[in-house]
């Protein structure tokens, strides 16, 4: 006979708490997940729709789309439509609502972060998009006229399938320069084009990058470096010689069939756009420009402090940078003759390798190692063709999931001394550009990190990085100098004839240089958001002691035509130092530039705001 099993009110009652509890837990743990779920499908989507919108940024963002669940895509090169710019808006509004609804209390930590950079980003990006004709595709400084070309001359091949992409982008060359010609005639309507000593300079570039004669003669670096890609190909047998033979013929065909052409419409276009009743002023003369330079000031340096805050902060460091100059000045007065006369500091340490090895090597101590195999880092030189368009040097960016090879190109035309090529290492490789994405994407492929983060660029902190690096390697290189007695390395007798002379005048470099970046860095805010005429930035250049009229035309033409550039780098750099002096307040006796590097690199890139509010959440966790 069975037992009645009975419960008492008290048994009751416990069990009925019991289950409403693991109730509670079950929608407090669903809630959690339903909105991890909510922000992972929402970033998924974005990643994916925005990888196969534009095929030329996703191959140099991930080596094998495939990995990433990007499979079936069509090659496209995304360019300007006033239409899609509307659509875009309402996509970027629509994706904003959803990322709002979303509780990022309720997410893990690093998507936490996520969720607050993804936020900042589209609200700054939405303010940009209501000055559409305030930005420029066709700089004379930085155009896609002259860095489309540069792309697709580096546009790796590492399969086939590489090869038939790049091709297809190139087929869609015409049409993509036609459609930045309309952007120009809208610019025009809108009262936003470029004056007419500008376009002359594009009009030249469109003339002289692209030339039949080069195309004929099979000397062109479309030609050239497209060959040498294929040929890699062939000795990794990935492809035959036959239909590498193919391809080849299929390049020449498009560069004068497709290419050529677009260079010349888009020549001509421009030609008949021309207004000599322009003005050369900066973003301050257009219709919302003020404003426009607000957001494009946030979005080129990841800055958020008022104009007028940007504008102090410059104006002390220059003095800061002014006063110390001085003072080495004054106490090396043999170092002073050297400075007066010209004469550059004896740094002999000349060898790519051996640079890249010494920068690598005093990384040890306050920087922390990147994970995995070491990459490799190859020192090539800029194509002759390619020397009038590159920039004194440039990282080739590794994508997120190949950062084994590293490239670093160096324009020999425009890096002559050594000293200059040791801290343009230091910029573009050890401990800057190269070193940095390393670290920054072998840490995102790690579990838990998200790729919608690769989305997000954050120039301010890039630049700002590679700059606080390169100041770095002024005091790498002087040290050089005073702990070296030859060693392996015969130094050049030709300079100074002393090491101590020599270091300071490298510190005397440093210094220079870094008052130049600021007193060009003052001009931008003068010239788009005060709207400074070139007559009084030649007075403010005089005062500085430069006064050369061409060389006052050269500056004040290059800030007008690349708002914000300076900014990138140096603005940037004074936030990192700024974020420094916090965490040395914040961690006290527990600071170390270890532990700040540390931080800089796993919370980073970021805004500079967001990077203030981690660290002071970071500096709880010795």
């Amino acid at each position: 006979m069975k037992k009645k099993t009975t419960f008492s009110i008290r048994q009751l009652l416990f069990i009925l708490v019991v289950i409403a509890a693991f109730s509670l837990l079950c929608c407090l743990l669903f809630a959690y997940r339903h909105d991890e779920k909510r922000f992972l499908n929402l970033t998924s989507r974005l990643f994916s729709e925005e990888m196969k919108a534009n095929t030329l940024s996703m191959h140099y963002t991930l080596a094998h789309p495939e990995n990433f669940g990007i499979v079936d895509y069509t090659p496209t090169l995304s360019g300007y439509s006033g239409s899609d710019t509307e659509a875009g808006v309402e996509a970027l509004q629509s994706t904003l609502s959803e990322l709002k609804k979303i509780n990022p209390k309720k997410l893990t930590p690093q998507d936490a972060r996520l969720h607050k950079l993804l936020t900042r980003y589209l609200e700054n990006t939405l303010v940009l998009c209501r000055f559409p004709m305030c930005g420029e595709y066709l700089s004379p400084s930085s155009g896609m006229q002259t860095q489309l070309p540069i792309l697709l001359a580096e546009y790796t091949f590492r399969s086939e399938r590489d090869v038939r992409d790049y091709l297809a982008l190139l087929d869609q060359t015409d049409s993509y320069y036609a459609s930045l010609l309309r952007f120009e005639q809208d610019k025009a309507d809108a009262g936003c084009l470029m004056p007419a000593s500008f376009l002359e300079n594009v009009i030249e570039q469109c003339d002289t990058i692209v030339t039949a004669r080069d195309l004929n003669a099979g000397t062109h670096f479309l030609q050239t470096t497209f060959r040498e890609r294929i040929e890699e190909l062939c000795r990794r047998h990935l492809i035959t010689e036959e239909k590498a033979a193919l391809y080849i013929a299929t390049n020449d065909r498009l560069l004068k069939t497709v290419l050529l052409p677009a260079y010349e419409r888009l020549g001509d276009g421009l030609l008949l756009l021309k207004d000599n009743t322009i003005p050369t002023a900066g973003l301050a003369s257009l219709p919302n420009g003020k404003e426009y330079y607000r957001a494009l000031l946030i979005a080129q340096t990841g800055s958020y402090r008022p104009v007028t805050e940007i504008q102090q902060l410059l104006s002390e460091r220059f003095s800061m940078e002014y006063d110390s100059l001085r003072r080495l000045l004054s106490e090396n007065p043999e170092a002073c003759t050297l400075y007066i006369t010209n004469t550059p500091p004896c740094f002999y340490l000349k060898d790519t390798d051996l640079i890249l090895t010494d920068l690598k090597g005093r990384l040890e101590d306050s920087f922390p190692q990147i994970s995995g195999n070491p990459p490799t880092v190859w020192v090539k030189s800029v194509s002759p063709n390619l020397e009038n368009y590159s920039a004194p040097a440039y990282y080739l960016t590794a994508p997120l999931d190949a950062t084994d090879t590293n490239v670093i190109y160096v324009n020999y035309k425009k890096t002559p001394e050594p000293l200059e090529l040791y801290t343009t290492l230091a910029h573009e490789g050890y401990p800057g550009h190269m070193y940095q994405t390393v670290y920054c994407n072998r840490r995102s492929l790690k579990p838990g990190e998200n790729p919608a983060r690769e989305l997000l660029w954050y120039g301010g902190y890039l630049e700002g990085w590679a700059l606080y690096a390169e100041f770095l390697s002024y005091d790498y290189a002087a040290d050089f100098l005073r702990t070296q007695n030859g060693g392996t390395v015969a130094p050049d007798l030709s300079g100074s004839g002393s090491t101590d002379n020599d270091a300071v005048l490298i510190e005397i470099e440093k210094h220079n240089r870094s008052m130049q970046l600021c007193l060009y860095s003052i001009l931008d805010i003068m010239i788009h958001y005060d709207g400074a005429s070139y007559q009084q930035v030649a007075k403010y250049l005089k005062e500085a002691g430069i006064s050369d009229s061409e060389d006052c035309k050269a500056i004040y033409n290059y800030i007008v035509q690349e708002p914000c550039n300076y900014l990138k780098y140096y603005l940037g750099y004074l936030e990192i130092l700024e974020l420094q002096k916090e965490a040395r307040t914040l961690w006290q006796d527990n600071y170390s530039d270890y532990r700040f590097h540390c931080f800089l690199l796993d919370y980073g890139p970021a805004d500079f705001l967001s990077l203030n509010e981690f660290l002071h959440s970071y500096e709880s966790t010795p």
